[in-house]
């Protein structure tokens, strides 16, 4: 898939922009931008062109979650995700994301509610504007609060407590407190996001193309692990990947000549 119309990706350089493009429904997530991410993020895992992904939202919200009033009913009609209908068919949008070798960074403004709230807890950094806002919407309208991954990112990343506060109550976290919990890397103006996202960008690029890919893989699978042997051993697996790479003595090499690694990912 090519043309896409509820997402845009602009790409800069070996970044991709990836805007949820439905500003007038406040980036609600419909069939055709479920339809559209899959194919974007699952895509992503066969081209190693792509390094980093940025992810935003157009207009007033990052994504406002499910759009009901599109989506209600219409389950018989969905394709099939992991034998579940609608619902499976959106879920692995997350495990793609998960699964992308690429980093995701997530820029949060406005509204970020359920399936929107998912988007930032499966990126890999969250930047938050001023005016963010994030809840598991989903309790609100007489569901689980755990869904698209939430009861698997949120405790993770804030502890159980906090998680199970906001989870069960579905109140909204805004981004002072996200930035104090841990949530998001930082807080910055809404205008100022974009450029907050360059110095990430820029320090991720300066690393090998091989080290970023299994630095991503490593960190998900150890917060997976049973314990440290565990995940010492996804850490040598992927430590002796790269050190038979070309990169690997092309940065030993730079080092030692106190100069400017250039790597190929080779």
């Amino acid at each position: 898939m090519t043309d896409y119309e509820t997402i845009r990706v602009d790409q800069e350089g070996q970044v991709d922009w990836l805007t949820l493009d439905r500003p007038d429904a406040l980036n609600s997530i419909n069939l055709t931008m479920v339809t559209e991410l899959r194919d974007y993020f699952f895509g992503l895992a066969e081209d190693t062109s792509r390094r980093i992904v940025v992810m935003r939202g157009e207009g007033r919200a990052f994504s406002a979650g499910l759009d009901i009033k599109e989506t209600a009913g219409n389950d018989a009609d969905a394709p099939v995700g992991r034998g579940w209908g609608f619902q499976g068919y959106l879920a692995d949008v997350y495990i793609a994301m998960r699964r992308c070798p690429q980093p995701i960074i997530s820029l949060v403004h406005g509204a970020a509610c359920g399936g929107g709230f998912a988007f930032a807890l499966a990126s890999d950094i969250r930047i938050a504007a001023d005016t963010a806002k994030m809840n598991a919407a989903f309790i609100r309208i007489g569901l689980s609060a755990c869904d698209m991954g939430v009861s698997y990112f949120l405790p993770r990343l804030v502890g159980t407590s906090i998680a199970s506060e906001l989870m069960l109550t579905g109140r909204f976290i805004h981004a002072e407190r996200a930035l104090a919990t841990g949530l998001v890397s930082e807080v910055v103006a809404e205008g100022a996001l974009a450029d907050a996202a360059r110095p990430y960008i820029d320090e991720m690029l300066t690393t090998s193309p091989m080290g970023l890919r299994m630095t991503k893989e490593g960190l998900t699978m150890a917060i997976d692990a049973n314990g440290l042997e565990q995940a010492m051993a996804i850490e040598n697996r992927n430590q002796i990947l790269c050190s038979r790479s070309k990169d690997f003595r092309e940065g030993m090499s730079a080092f030692l000549e106190k100069r400017k690694p250039d790597f190929v990912d080779a």
